[in-house]
């Protein structure tokens, strides 16, 4: 007989158990099982809670963006400036809860996922405007609408480059640095829409 509360725990270790794996492979080149052993329980309850591997990946970058989420708000609600915001926002997605080996392991074979997956296509479209309406959103207080969709679109081609080329060179990365990288364009491009 299952125990009563438990789904919600057992998901979460297979979630986490799934960033594990992806990260110390480096891709999606594990299985359901792989994974259910990492998190402690069966396949089949592994499949029953999420009835595939694709469902699962995708569950876990659900997650992912809600941890991002969390992370966002957070760090805008201390932010008092509209340029303030713009580096809350990236402090936030090169923050250690998303910038970690396994994190970005999980984001580099989710974008791979999103190749062939239409489900992951359409979460991944969902970052991508959220991001984006983020940055537009105060980049337009600073520099009015002509501009801001074309700097929002370059800082957020930079942090996911900046993601891709972490995973492809094995990490390391300096999150500092990152961001530095990111608020130097953003700067330039201010400077030059001004």
């Amino acid at each position: 007989m299952p125990k009563i509360g438990m789904e919600p725990i057992r998901r979460r270790a297979l979630i986490d158990a799934a960033i594990a794996a992806i990260g110390e492979r480096g891709s999606l080149d594990v299985t359901v099982s792989q994974i259910a052993r990492r998190a402690g329980v069966s396949s089949a309850l592994a499949h029953h809670y999420f009835g595939n591997k694709e469902a699962l990946i995708i569950a876990t970058m659900r997650h992912l963006l809600d941890e991002l989420l969390v992370v966002v708000l957070r760090e805008l609600a201390a932010a008092e400036t509209p340029r303030g915001r713009i580096s809350a926002i990236l402090r936030a997605n090169f923050g250690t809860e998303q910038f970690d080996r396994a994190t970005i392991a999980a984001w580099l074979a989710f974008y791979v996922l999103a190749q062939e997956s239409p489900n992951a296509r359409r979460l991944l479209r969902v970052y991508a405007r959220r991001l984006s309406s983020n940055l537009i959103h105060d980049l337009k207080r600073l520099t009015g609408d002509a501009h801001a969709a074309r700097i929002a679109s370059g800082a957020a081609a930079l942090i996911d480059g900046l993601y891709i080329r972490c995973a492809l060179e094995g990490f390391p990365g300096d999150a500092r640095e990152a961001i530095s990288l990111v608020e130097d364009y953003i700067d330039t491009q201010l400077s030059n829409a001004g």
